[in-house]
């Protein structure tokens, strides 16, 4: 028998589909996996076993095609929601709400054949870059479980990880499904903007993105190719793709012209073990025949990351706000989390000229990217700044606890990720290298707005030269 803990989702799928597994049999050692390892790393908010099971039955009943029906996954509990499932955003505000419809992706999966087996943790509404909600405890990094997993999607991340399912959703609006990635040793493709509906949801200022975290390229690309495309009365698309993104991960990308740096736009120290990652996968490309210089895009980034910043705190204080509406009062005053409350505070002074003149430098720092990739296909950069810190890194530090603090902290750590969020841009975390000290470091790929087609087979270039997924954390499953 394969070890289904070791096989990603297309592997599982074709094992279905050939007969030699049922769906349900799929389904069932995902979630033994998950009982087993969820108490050592803190993934499970919902448990959907009987709801999974339930699926999985239809899976063999109905046999729909495509290459990922039966495949076990995870749904972070943030932004996309299922029908009759407690939703709650790591927040003890949402304790008691259950969503009365599927969104618009969640319905997608299922049409995909892709079997649900709970939902993921993630930091109060998925606003830090570790998984540490109050409300459900840490998620821990299946590498070393002192460590942070990441986040927001560092739940999913670290399921992956380990063996529990072959890929897991997330989202991303400054790196919530790359640095989890980075951190967790996995595969995180931050797709174009409006790639994948967001709806019924709104945009969020134009930042936020939804799509996977998987052991394989290929899985990656294959849920891109069952969830994109705009829903109807979406307020614009990305691009039309041409052809399927897995195809691309069978075929050659040709000679890129590739550029790197290690240099942050904020210009924060970054590690050392960061630097040798990105210079490691430079040195690789141009082995590879790829075309390599260094250089980065060149614009006012200090005033980007600043206008970015008012957009980040304005969408975390319309987010609550909707909550409030939705459920029809204001959260109490320890129903929220600190980080959540100052973030939101500080949304709330911008006004209305003011949010807009940052969205525009922001669409203005699109525009000077867009040029950047006139001349090049991929750009290399480390995915984050450090290697993953301890748990409680990101604590606010007392007395009496200064939540903007942690908000620097976050940029500092992650000083790469938002520039993807802020343009639009395709962008990916790939695990190229290891510390000495065997911890998992990302190397970000980005590439033209539009063009996940080449940032794929690219990526997948990458995985067959180094057999990324050969590698196993010390907490993993097996079976």
């Amino acid at each position: 028998m394969t070890d289904l803990a070791r096989a990603d989702a297309i592997a599982q799928a074709e094992l279905v589909r050939d007969g030699v597994l049922s769906a349900v049999e799929a389904a069932e050692a995902a979630i033994e996996r998950l009982r087993r390892l969820d108490p050592a790393l803190g993934i499970l908010v919902e448990p959907l076993f009987e709801q999974a099971l339930q699926a999985a039955r239809g899976v063999d009943l109905e046999s729909p095609g495509g290459p990922l029906a039966g495949a076990p996954m995870l749904v972070k509990d943030h932004l996309a929601r299922i029908a009759g499932v407690r939703h709650t955003e790591g927040s003890v505000f949402l304790r008691d709400y259950v969503a009365t419809a599927d969104s618009e992706l969640v319905s997608r999966y299922r049409r995909a054949g892709l079997v649900i087996v709970g939902t993921a943790s993630t930091p109060e509404f998925a606003l830090l870059s570790t998984t540490e909600p109050l409300r459900y405890g840490p998620t821990r990094n299946p590498w070393d479980p002192a460590l942070i997993a990441g986040g927001s999607s560092g739940a999913s991340a670290a399921a992956v990880a380990a063996g529990v399912v072959p890929v897991a959703h997330g989202n991303d609006s400054g790196g919530s499904l790359r640095i989890p990635a980075s951190c967790c040793g996995v595969f995180g493709l931050k797709p174009t903007r409006a790639r994948n509906s967001l709806a019924p949801y709104g945009d969020l200022g134009g930042i936020w993105v939804e799509h996977v975290v998987t052991r394989s390229v290929r899985d990656s690309a294959a849920v891109l190719d069952a969830t994109c495309g705009p829903a109807v009365g979406d307020p614009y698309a990305a691009p039309v793709a041409e052809g399927s993104f897995l195809e691309r991960t069978r075929t050659d990308p040709g000679r890129l012209r590739v550029c790197f740096t290690a240099q942050a736009p904020s210009r924060v120290s970054v590690a050392s073990d960061c630097v040798e990652a990105v210079e490691a996968a430079a040195k690789l490309c141009a082995e590879l025949g790829h075309v390599v210089e260094e250089a980065a895009p060149e614009f006012d980034w200090e005033a980007a990351e600043a206008a970015y910043a008012d957009v980040f705190a304005a969408s975390c204080a319309a987010w609550v706000d909707a909550w409030a509406r939705r459920l029809r009062r204001e959260p109490g005053e320890d129903e929220l989390e600190p980080y959540t409350r100052a973030l939101a505070a500080a949304g709330r002074l911008l006004s209305a000229p003011e949010l807009l003149a940052s969205i525009e430098l922001l669409q203005q720092a699109g525009r000077a990217t867009d040029r950047f990739f006139e001349r090049y296909d991929i750009f290399l950069t480390p995915t984050l700044a450090e290697i993953p810190p301890p748990l409680g890194y990101f604590d606010p530090p007392p007395p009496p606890g200064d939540a903007i603090e942690v908000l620097a902290r976050d940029a500092r750590f992650t000083p790469f990720c938002w520039v993807a969020n802020a343009t639009g841009q395709p962008a990916a975390s790939l695990p190229l290298h290891w510390t000495p000290g065997g911890l998992p470091v990302g190397v970000m790929a980005t590439a033209r707005f539009g063009d996940e087609g080449t940032l794929l087979a690219f990526s997948a270039q990458l995985e067959r030269a180094l057999a990324w997924s050969e590698r196993r954390p010390p907490v993993h499953a097996e079976g």
